[in-house]
């Protein structure tokens, strides 16, 4: 569920991604093959990457319904003070990832989270390798501002 949750922008996408991942491990779990010797490893390895390919199919259909279009918002992002970051919780920022726009978002954990090349995601995606480092760089900006926005808040809350 963390790696769906991690794909998705929402609590019932992520859902999703995970019935049709287990879907798609049902139909094919006679094609199974350990691919090394800890076969408990090895199969939580090859359900990592079904999620991961269902999360990547989950985006392409959402795709479709987006025309290609990103968010165009040009951000100017302040510095922010490294302690209000530091105090921020995996909840806080798995929120946040959400909040970046799909196209964004997929970049994002493919590169970051899943350590693929921007080669990798090019070929996964089906986009140039110049998207995928453009929409890097868009979705860290993006991810910062609303980090900051978020860490603002909390501030706000507690001068209160």
């Amino acid at each position: 569920m963390s790696i769906c949750d991690r794909y998705s922008g929402n609590y019932d996408d992520a859902v999703e991604i995970l019935n049709d991942g287990f879907l798609k491990i049902f139909k094919e779990i006679h094609k199974y093959k350990p691919a090394y010797a800890d076969t408990v490893a090895s199969f939580k390895g090859w359900i990592r990457k079904i999620m991961v390919y269902t999360a990547i199919d989950h985006y392409r259909k959402i795709k479709k319904h987006l025309n290609g279009h990103t968010d165009p918002a040009t951000l100017q992002v302040a510095s922010a003070q490294e302690t209000a970051l530091d105090k921020l919780s995996y909840q806080e920022i798995l929120r946040a990832v959400q909040q970046l726009s799909p196209a964004y978002r997929t970049v994002f954990n493919l590169f970051v989270m899943d350590g693929l090349s921007h080669d990798e995601i090019s070929n996964k995606l089906g986009i140039a390798e110049g998207t995928s480092k453009s929409n890097l760089a868009k979705a860290r900006m993006h991810l910062q501002k609303i980090l900051l926005k978020q860490t603002e808040l909390e501030y706000k809350r507690n001068a209160v």
